[in-house]
């Protein structure tokens, strides 16, 4: 329980430091919403959740136009930073789990500003 409030707060701070951007369909509070259920698989691998993949279908569906893309991005980045323990081999793999075809690497080294 006392991890699931820490991650609560590590959202909640990456959200400050992200604010939504205006110009885009999808706000980081949405695209924390769609990951979160991705959080236990990201630290410790395993089978991956279908509420997980329900959420990354959901959110690639909503990223459609590049400032969404850019914007989730973004967030991703942010928001990972403030998450210990994910592992970066499944973070970048999820969206293939998932069956789903992200045009860009979820890395923190990815340029969001050339995400088309």
């Amino acid at each position: 329980m006392a991890s699931l409030k820490l991650l609560c707060l590590a959202l909640v701070i990456g959200l400050a430091a992200v604010a939504p951007l205006a110009e885009s369909g999808v706000n980081c509070g949405q695209v924390v919403s769609y990951v979160a259920p991705c959080i236990g698989y990201l630290r410790a691998g395993g089978s991956v959740p279908p509420a997980c993949c329900r959420g990354i279908r959901s959110l690639n569906n909503a990223a459609r136009d590049t400032s969404s893309r850019q914007a989730t991005c973004r967030c991703l980045q942010a928001s990972a930073g403030n998450i210990r323990g994910l592992k970066p081999g499944l973070v970048s793999a999820l969206p293939g789990k998932c069956g789903v075809n992200v045009p860009y690497k979820i890395s923190p080294s990815t340029d969001c500003n050339r995400v088309r």
